[in-house]
């Protein structure tokens, strides 16, 4: 009973997330709502969710802290890992270093930027990871399209073609790390395998775009932008500044002429703030906080492979580093420079409710994970279907409902990497099937492929679109009309490239 309703209670609050602006209830609540709920009703059920871990003793308290402290480190880390990414991102955007960038691309032509958005995302994102090259991307959109609405098309190519290109990388996505961790799969080899499936995943909504955008023309946003300075504003989403300042949502208006008034001058202190603190940055501290910026981020995987500590480290690594340079370099700038251009006043600026979302999402997810529910969809799915590589896509297309995290640990362990000793002894269709669990075995690049690619179906589906979806508060249904289609479209002809290259 218990079992069941952490799964119906899991599935309605996927539901409020997904009508959030139908509910006007902010999605970061029905997560949170969430999260407690599940785990709730796994304390209730215990005794017989968890009964073949009651032994030495433990009780099922004990059981349940300890999984729960497990999730939530592993959840920090992600959470810790992309506050310090937007920390970076926007101290390089409140010095104007993206323009180093954008002063590049000249184009006005839609299908020309889609392209060099398109590819540059790829590739960073394959160097960097998915999430902070998303953020990175999006920064930069915001620099070069002004529309609104048009502007929405690109993110959503930028999640699809961030997600594609950080599933060839041993570090461009967290589940093709966790199989690079657990030697499943071998870096030079995962590259070679599917970096052609991943570009044809990445290239499929391009070319389909294109003929959407033909002859469309982009425009750029005024030269002048403000960086407000209000506590009531973050980085993730748009709102307007001052002291009576209210949340630009869909179709908000000021409740009183006053409000407007009061809206309108505390703009234009804003803007005069942002351009003063503009006119202190030189050319050269604005390229040295560029370089530094996109170092830090590129030095996270070497960190990682230097000190084996995990990537948020890294990431607050390069944090920590920024922070002494800004400090130092506006050491003799008054205070309004310092709330605009150092990491004190970059901190305020943070969308809490878009933390907190992620956060509730995981803590959901773990709880079903603990539960046993995510291990007992992989056991049906292959009693029922069979064929590894169908098993594959499923998995793929289920990571766009539920994290890929705990999909990829749940397959994981329902498939356990074989040695070439256990080999041994096996003749025909055995030694075929079991072969695709060696290290490098066709089974578990697939699976990098289908759980990094799989999440683009649906905005909620992987690190790239949550992030996508708080900077840019794009909605779930906007997403599932507009974006899921082509994303789909590009999932399945990879997948299909690789089967060919692969199986045929």
């Amino acid at each position: 009973m218990v079992y069941s309703l952490m799964a119906v209670f899991f599935v309605l609050g996927y539901i409020a997330i997904a009508l959030e602006h139908n509910l006007h209830v902010d999605k970061a609540a029905s997560a949170l709502l969430t999260a407690i709920i599940v785990w709730t009703l796994l304390v209730i059920g215990a005794d017989t969710l968890l009964a073949d871990q009651l032994v030495n003793g433990l009780d099922t308290t004990t059981i349940i802290n300890a999984e729960l402290r497990h999730h939530l480190a592993e959840i920090a880390e992600i959470l810790f890992f992309l506050m310090g990414a937007m920390v970076i991102v926007e101290l390089v955007d409140a010095h104007d270093g993206f323009a180093a960038i954008t002063n590049r691309i000249h184009t006005t032509n839609a299908v020309t930027l889609l392209w060099t958005i398109g590819a540059l995302t790829f590739f960073f994102s394959a160097l960097l990871d998915n999430l902070t090259t998303t953020i990175v991307m999006i920064s930069l959109l915001r620099k070069l399209v002004a529309d609104k609405e048009l502007r929405l098309w690109f993110v959503g190519t930028v999640v699809v073609c961030a997600n594609a290109g950080g599933a060839w990388s041993p570090i461009g996505d967290v589940t093709t790390t966790m199989l690079w961790i657990g030697h499943q799969i071998t870096a030079s080899r995962i590259i070679v395998d599917l970096i052609v499936p991943s570009l044809m995943a990445a290239m499929v909504p391009l070319i389909l775009l294109t003929f959407m955008f033909k002859g469309k023309q982009v425009q750029r946003p005024k030269p002048a932008k403000a960086t407000i300075t209000s506590s009531n504003t973050n980085y993730l989403g748009s709102y307007t500044g001052g002291d009576t300042a209210i949340m630009a949502m869909e179709g908000g208006h000021a409740s009183s002429s006053q409000d407007s008034l009061s809206q309108t001058s505390a703009t234009k202190t804003d803007d005069d703030t942002a351009a003063v603190s503009l006119d202190t940055v030189t050319s050269k501290m604005r390229i040295s906080i560029l370089a530094l910026g996109l170092g830090a981020l590129a030095f996270v995987p070497v960190f990682k492979t230097l000190t084996h500590l995990p990537p948020y480290m890294g990431i607050l690594f390069g944090v920590g580093v920024l922070w002494v340079f800004t400090e130092l370099v506006h050491r003799h700038d008054n205070w309004r420079v310092k709330q605009q251009m150092t990491v004190v006043g970059v901190l305020t600026r943070v969308d809490m409710s878009s933390i907190l979302f992620f956060l509730g999402i995981l803590l959901a997810v773990s709880g079903l994970a603990t539960a046993g529910h995510l291990i007992d969809m992989a056991t049906w799915l292959d009693n029922t279907f069979g064929n590894l590589y169908v098993i594959n896509v499923l998995i793929g297309l289920l990571s766009s409902l539920v994290d890929n995290v705990p999909l990829v640990a749940g397959a994981m362990k329902m498939y356990p990497l074989l040695s070439d000793s256990a080999m041994a002894g096996l003749t025909g269709g055995d030694l075929a099937r079991q072969s695709q669990f060696l290290q490098d075995g066709a089974f578990w690049h697939f699976l990098a492929y289908c759980a990094g690619v799989g999440g683009s179906c649906l905005i909620i589906g992987s690190a790239a679109g949550v992030a996508a979806m708080g900077m840019e508060k794009i909605s779930f249904m906007w997403y599932l009309k507009h974006i899921s289609g082509l994303a789909l479209l590009g999932y399945l002809a990879g997948a299909a490239t690789y089967i060919a290259i692969h199986v045929m």
